[in-house]
């Protein structure tokens, strides 16, 4: 259902550079990009990811208690992803490994550049 996800950005070439090396793990691109705005999408009609300068000229500020969940097929994947983007200059906000919450739910948590709180995620034993 979701169609795309927009973070805020107060330095939308830092982010564009953290978004592209990040994204390029899970082999997404930038499939639109303005000024003030770029997304990034696997592939038409898959959601996409986006960060922007906010409209109203005010600075952008993180969503208190909003995270993305980026999902992937594969444990491997999820620690790939998650240690690029500390290595791009993400925070730790958990590391990889299984989350009791569901049986075979595997997640790492950062933040990105910006603060805003991302989790790459898959589902063991399952495909997406």
């Amino acid at each position: 259902m979701i169609g795309y996800v927009t973070l805020g950005t107060n330095d939308i070439e830092s982010a564009a550079k953290f978004y592209d090396a990040l994204l390029a793990e899970i082999g997404a691109r930038r499939f639109m990009e303005l000024d003030q705005f770029i997304a990034w999408s696997v592939s038409p009609g898959r959601p996409a990811l986006a960060i922007a300068k906010p409209f109203d000229g005010n600075r952008a500020t993180v969503g208190n208690g909003v995270m993305i969940a980026l999902q992937v097929d594969s444990p491997e994947k999820v620690n790939l992803v998650y240690n690029k983007a500390i290595e791009l200059g993400a925070k730790d906000e958990g590391p990889a490994g299984p989350r009791g919450v569901l049986p075979g739910f595997y997640a790492g948590y950062f933040r990105d550049l910006d603060g805003n709180k991302l989790n790459v995620f898959c589902m063991m034993g399952q495909n997406t």
